[in-house]
């Protein structure tokens, strides 16, 4: 799909004829045999891996990651009634219905796939002007991304849905528009990201990786060192954000964090939410916002009524104003370590944009480039594993393997599970990934049956979202 020529102008997603792809093609077959008639067009949204950058940008703060070719693609057709129908190439998914005039996400209940899908449909139709009339339609999905992954698969469906009811209702947005509605609609099901994922699956350039900046949504390429290779391995553990309290959790020690000190620095800490803001607030650097954080905030986890003396608030205006409806019952949140992760994590950005700057201009060899990026990459993951407390024995296993192989290796994602990446070089990735296969995957049982190359493999940075049509 990817030496495709757009016929698209701007800074619109790409409409693509559409390519004779074994993907399309069972994608298609699959959705005729459903509904006894033909696509109308095809919306393609591709997965990520964050280069570095971790649990940083809901806090307001720039990421690097880039698109996998690993992806969903969406076959959409608008009825005449207004009946929705989804169903999924992969039938372990249930078929599912409804009317476009009553798109429901259940509430305090384990998320199914379908859920996902809503939160783009829901999303869209709140951005339509009333007059415009809602059809129904059909749509069936087909994924390739590995589930739970760390690889933002429930992104990739939710953006696929964004673009495909976007075109369908003639809903002319740009990409980064289209980014930003995504992860608004994907707070639906109640996961509280800062909208990375969604922002690559739509802005992704093939052949680089890209640095986001949030509030507004900024792009810019970033060409990697020459010989740079990323090896993706997944943990065999599966982590769905929606379906625990942890990911929320995180977010939420991070705006705790930020209150208590703008409270202790007298400011309106209502308002001043993520940790970026509180930096620009104060006009000082990430290293003065370490500072405070090391000497304001103490080691011990604050409880929930340490947390209200400190904001001079009750129990039911924090519940309000700081908490989401899965981290109401939580009684101690952590807070230094969160803050101090997520203000080192921000320097080591600023610190592999700077050493690709200077190897992309020839004042740094590729080499010393390559193994500089691979000591963040170790760094960050040290920082996930201890101050974060995001990683799992599964994925540790897998960095520990990675020492003698790459440059530098750290989770992905989330973390809790899902994937690792890891900096390669050339002559290295074989042996890695051979390593991989036999001392993780072989003696895993979570691995029996499956593909190891789809659990193991190396990827290049791929294109963003886009729309197929048939020539």
């Amino acid at each position: 799909m990817s030496d495709l020529n757009s016929v698209s102008e701007g800074n619109y997603p790409p409409v693509y004829p559409l390519p004779n792809d074994e993907d399309i093609i069972t994608l298609t077959k699959y959705f005729k045999k459903k509904y006894n008639e033909e696509p109308d067009f095809y919306a393609r949204a591709p997965g990520r891996v964050n280069l570095i950058g971790e649990h940083v940008d809901y806090c307001g703060y720039s990421v690097c990651p880039m698109a996998v070719q690993q992806h969903v693609v969406i076959a959409f057709k608008l009825s005449d009634d207004s009946v929705v129908k989804i169903s999924n190439v992969d039938e372990t998914y249930n078929s599912y219905e409804c009317s476009i005039n009553d798109v429901n996400i259940p509430e305090n209940v384990l998320p199914e796939w379908h859920f996902y899908f809503l939160c783009g449909v829901k999303g869209v139709l709140e951005k339509l002007p009333p007059e415009t009339t809602r059809r129904g339609f059909r749509a069936s999905v087909y994924g390739n991304i590995p589930l739970g992954s760390g690889l933002s698969s429930s992104s990739a469906l939710v953006s696929a849905v964004t673009l495909a009811l976007s075109r369908a209702y003639n809903l002319t947005l740009t990409k980064e528009e289209l980014a930003d509605l995504a992860a608004k609609s994907e707070r639906y099901i109640g996961t509280l990201g800062g909208g990375m994922d969604q922002a690559i699956s739509f802005l992704a350039t093939k052949g680089c990786a890209k640095h986001i900046s949030f509030d507004p949504l900024k792009s810019t390429d970033l060409k990697l060192p020459d010989g740079a290779l990323f090896v993706i391995a997944h943990s065999l553990i599966q982590m769905n954000k929606a379906a625990t309290q942890d990911f929320n959790c995180r977010v939420v020690e991070c705006r705790l964090a930020c209150q208590v000190l703008a409270k202790r620095l007298r400011l309106d800490w209502k308002r001043i939410n993520k940790l970026a803001f509180l930096q620009k607030s104060i006009g000082l650097g990430v290293r003065h916002l370490r500072a405070l954080a090391t000497e304001t905030l103490h080691e011990e986890p604050y409880t929930k009524d340490e947390i209200c003396k400190e904001l001079q608030i009750t129990q039911e205006e924090l519940n309000k104003t700081s908490l989401t409806e899965n981290t109401k019952h939580i009684q101690h949140f952590k807070l230094k370590q969160r803050m101090l992760h997520v203000t080192e994590e921000v320097e080591r950005v600023m610190e592999f944009i700077r050493i690709c700057k200077e190897a992309e201009k020839g004042t740094m060899s590729s080499e010393s480039a390559l193994y500089s990026l691979g000591k963040l990459l170790k760094k960050s993951h040290e920082s996930l594993k201890n101050l974060y407390e995001c990683s799992h024995e599964e994925l540790d296993k897998i960095i520990k393997l990675a020492e003698n192989h790459t440059l530098g290796a750290r989770l992905t994602g989330a973390g809790w599970g899902g994937c690792t990446v890891a900096l390669t070089a050339k002559d290295k990735v074989e042996d890695y990934i051979e390593t991989l296969k036999e001392e993780f995957y072989r003696c895993n049982e979570r691995a029996e049956d499956l593909d190891l190359d789809n659990l193991v493999f190396v990827t290049e940075p791929g294109n963003g979202a886009a729309i197929f049509i048939k020539s």
